[in-house]
């Protein structure tokens, strides 16, 4: 059963466009839950733990994956759905499906296998993530993929934000001159609180970044200051715990205040009101926007541009590039099962596949075996 109190503009599991196959089920859980709970059990959601974030996996255990990411994001949006009476448990599959396409590496990977594919299709993770959920997913007797939702597989591929741009063309079979659901629009933000945060803490615990440089950025600075006031004898390290937390707790707060007054302004009663408007009714005040943009700025400056952020980087994108022109002049070196794909799917696009499905870890134990003579194959 869902929430009896959810909004006039919620999405709902019971007025769902369905699924693409028919299929018996063995319960009868919301459809939105169903999606939820086929997102967590499938494999692209478990090879998150070995995906990096920043920190390339082996460069230390405290440091977030593409999976403690998706969980952050999860609890952020489940948050603000819960204040505003929307659907959360689309909400948060939507959160846990928004990065299983990403690939190994980070940005770095993604942004290399679409160099590498310019010629055949190109790669973008989003749509690298639908791909995941209606084809590539092997789990259920008749059909591929998960079988998600109209409405999941539509807020996968329009996830946007500054590093997540799918592009309109790629939501053909999803009205791309519409806008998603809120429950969708939740996410782009949440990504982002999620990101900016976590960020600051990995990097401040790498020495990347440092106190007395955040200190120039008024979000961080009167959030810290406030701490301060709060718990006047704080030690350092949960200082900075309890700002970040704090951060979190400004940011949700603004979205909830300003996204609900666009609603009522707007006179938005009806998920169809919110799919005709133009602009986005899930969004910060302008003033926090700005705030929160100083901060982004300071991080892409300061750790994403880090001189040993991008010595990985330039490791990643080689391993990478290696492999796909191995695998491309060499292409039994994949395994019998994707090999049978070749001729339904194309070779590149199939060892492309195959890369972005790999870990960092994995990545990396490949490009041993394949190029280091005394490692076992």
């Amino acid at each position: 059963m869902e929430r009896p109190d959810l909004a006039p503009y919620a999405a709902r599991s019971s007025a769902s466009r369905g699924r693409k196959y028919d299929e018996p089920y063995k319960d009868d859980r919301p459809a939105f839950e169903r999606d939820r709970d086929r997102i967590i059990h499938c494999a692209a959601f478990r090879r998150l733990e070995y995906k990096t974030q920043v920190f390339v996996n082996h460069e230390g255990d405290y440091y977030r994956t593409r999976l403690t990411h998706s969980l952050e994001v999860a609890q952020i949006a489940r948050g603000i759905a819960r204040r505003m009476n929307l659907n959360e448990d689309l909400t948060e599959a939507l959160a846990l499906a928004h990065d299983l396409g990403h690939t190994p590496f980070g940005h770095t990977g993604e942004h290399a296998l679409n160099k590498l594919m310019r010629d055949h299709g190109g790669f973008e993770h989003n749509r690298q993530s639908l791909r995941v959920v209606e084809e590539l997913e092997e789990r259920y007797p008749g059909f591929p993929g998960l079988n998600l939702s109209w409405e999941t597989r539509e807020g996968i591929i329009k996830h946007s934000s500054d590093y997540d741009r799918p592009g309109s063309s790629a939501a053909n079979d999803y009205e791309p001159g519409l806008r998603p659901s809120l429950e969708a629009q939740i996410i782009d933000l949440a990504d982002e609180i999620a990101y900016n945060n976590h960020d600051i803490d990995d990097g401040l615990k790498s020495g990347y970044i440092c106190l007395q440089q955040l200190a120039e950025i008024p979000l961080w600075q009167t959030t810290y200051e406030r701490v301060a006031d709060k718990f006047p004898d704080i030690d350092p390290e949960r200082h900075v715990h309890q700002t970040i937390s704090h951060l979190i707790g400004v940011l949700i707060g603004d979205v909830v205040e300003h996204s609900c007054a666009m609603l009522s302004s707007g006179g938005i009663d009806s998920p169809e009101a919110v799919r005709q408007q133009t602009g986005r009714l899930i969004a910060f005040s302008a003033e926090m926007d700005e705030k929160n943009r100083q901060l982004k700025r300071f991080l892409y400056e300061k750790l994403y541009c880090h001189y040993k952020v991008e010595r990985m980087r330039l490791k990643a994108e080689r391993f990478l590039t290696q492999l796909f022109e191995t695998y491309r002049q060499n292409p039994t070196l994949l395994p019998d099962s994707y090999q049978q794909r070749f001729s339904s799917t194309g070779i590149e696009r199939v060892i492309c596949d195959y890369l972005a499905g790999m870990t960092d870890r994995y990545a990396q134990d490949e490009y041993k075996r394949l190029f280091e003579p005394f490692e076992r194959v």
